[in-house]
């Protein structure tokens, strides 16, 4: 099997193969084109997206810059995905977000790890395992997904997590490592913030679409 396939398939591999290393420079030109965007280069911004990423949907947005292995050349956008500044991929292999996803400032999707065993690990050996983000969710600032995790439709993972095992959907989790704080309730109808209520014509003017 080459190398970039067992890249694909969750096996060990050597990242250092002529077959990946090819394709990642590739991959790697293209961000460097979208990094170097000015910001009314909007429709350019798009268009090397959609050139750049596996599957983009409508309405979605990267905040240069981005910093990604692959340049995002496996990463798979719903609709409305919005990334904030400084979005870091360790995409080795598949990353699925789904629609309405927000994405804080420097927050780290890493799909990759290296064997514990130290002979494997000293010829730079390492594994990828895909990551799914279902729609809805919102990841704080500074959240951390390591490889292989699944978090549930419309939870929250709350700034600076670090996020080992999987979340199920509707939850808002929080902490190193992340854990289930609560579900999301019918308290979140009625309080934003701190006690802040939500007023109810802006209930009546979203919740219905």
């Amino acid at each position: 099997m080459a190398e970039l396939d067992k890249q694909r398939t969750g096996e060990i591999y050597d990242p250092a193969a002529s077959d990946i290393q090819a394709l990642q420079i590739q991959c790697l030109e293209k961000m460097y084109d979208y990094n170097a965007t000015r910001p009314h280069e909007a429709e350019k911004r798009q268009k090397i997206m959609k050139e750049m990423l596996a599957e983009v949907g409508e309405g979605c947005y990267i905040e240069p810059p981005l910093h990604a292995n692959f340049g995002g050349h496996y990463l798979h956008f719903g609709d409305y995905v919005y990334a904030n500044f400084n979005l870091t991929l360790v995409d080795d292999t598949d990353i699925y977000i789904g629609d309405h996803v927000m994405i804080a400032p420097n927050v780290v999707l890493t799909t990759t790890g290296h064997p514990v065993l130290p002979a494997l690990r000293r010829h730079g050996l390492q594994f990828s395992m895909p990551i799914h983000i279902g729609s809805g969710c919102w990841l704080g600032a500074g959240v951390i997904v390591m490889p292989g995790i699944t978090i549930g439709e419309n939870s929250v993972i709350g700034a600076g997590s670090v996020v080992t095992h999987d979340i199920p959907a509707n939850v808002v989790a929080v902490g190193n490592p992340c854990r289930v704080l609560r579900e999301i309730s019918e308290r979140d109808r009625e309080v934003y913030f701190k006690g802040r209520k939500i007023p109810q014509e802006v209930l009546a003017k979203y919740e219905a679409k």
